[in-house]
């Protein structure tokens, strides 16, 4: 049995991913300052410390816990906030990273798995679906801290011999994503349909994603674990959908009669974006579980219970 340590463990993917390995049985220490993660999220057999990833007494919580193992999610996830305060973004994605690498090379860490950014690292990618070898061209600073991130893993991994796995994930939907403020537009559809309000689409809604469901994205961090591989993989479903597309299938789920509202389009906001997962299929054994309908109707059951409050 090993000790695993989930860096925002308390949010959207980091919460699924320790239920699992708390159901595997194993021990889990959360580190989260809940600036976007909720304590409803948080398993009860967890160990929780509220603190940022930023702090110095970091240091303190690793040296008694002794993780073996760590799941790096806490972060900044809001491309449009890395825009306006880049200085702040980079504060928590990089020198908040640099804190954890650097306690696992001091503790002995033997493992770490970060979980990165397919689309925001590609950029507008003319290969598509894209593999993990075109070039990356981040067109936010978002996609730079997470590029930056990956080179510091690399380094960490060459001169101090800590391990890690890069996960590149697509656009990630499913129950406890947070639909205020960093949310994706699955979460935000999902809380104004309930909520009877009107839906504005940014631009035409033409605009193209790579939809996985979270389920999928915790199989793929346990396959990573179990295969034993060292790498950047990239985890999405291979499939465009447009924003139009979204609208459409959650409109039918939760059988809302509004029509999306056509607003400006954002400034520098990217047109498509999709993900080869040939590298995972065949390296990890992993492939996407959940169609769209599917997702949608977990992640449409779980905001009727518990979201728009």
């Amino acid at each position: 049995m090993k000790k695993y340590l989930v860096t925002g463990g308390a949010g959207f993917i980091g919460s699924h991913i320790v239920d699992k390995l708390i159901k595997a049985g194993n021990k889990v220490v959360v580190i989260d300052n809940l600036s976007t993660g909720k304590e409803s999220n948080l398993n009860p057999k967890a160990k929780f410390y509220n603190i940022s990833i930023q702090d110095a007494k970091v240091s303190k919580i690793f040296e008694k816990e002794k993780p073996d193992v760590v799941f790096h999610y806490a972060a900044q996830i809001d491309v449009r906030k890395s825009v306006e305060n880049p200085i702040e973004s980079a504060n928590t994605n990089i020198l908040g990273s640099l804190n954890i690498l650097e306690n696992c090379r001091k503790f002995g860490v033997e493992k770490i798995v970060f979980a990165s950014t397919g689309g925001a690292i590609y950029g507008e990618a003319e290969i598509i679906p894209t593999t993990e070898d075109y070039p990356a061209k981040p067109l936010s600073p978002y996609g730079m801290e997470k590029l930056t991130v990956e080179n510091y893993l690399n380094f960490y991994k060459k001169e101090c011999s800590l391990d890690y796995l890069v996960l590149r994930f697509a656009n990630v939907y499913g129950p406890r994503q947070n639909s205020k403020g960093e949310a994706g537009v699955v979460a935000i559809f999902c809380d104004k349909m309930m909520a009877k309000e009107k839906i504005v689409i940014n631009g035409n809604g033409k605009q193209t994603r790579d939809f996985v469901f979270v389920g999928d994205i915790v199989k793929a961090n346990i396959l990573g674990l179990e295969k034993n591989k060292t790498g950047v993989f990239n985890i999405g479903t291979g499939k465009e959908t447009n924003i139009n597309e979204i609208f459409g299938i959650l409109k039918k789920a939760f059988d809302f009669i509004g029509e999306g509202l056509h607003g400006p389009q954002k400034a520098g906001e990217q047109q498509r974006s999709c993900l080869d997962y040939g590298k995972a299929e065949k390296e990890l054994g992993w492939v996407p579980e959940y169609d769209l309908e599917k997702g949608m109707e977990e992640t449409k059951k779980w905001f009727q219970n518990n979201g728009a409050k």
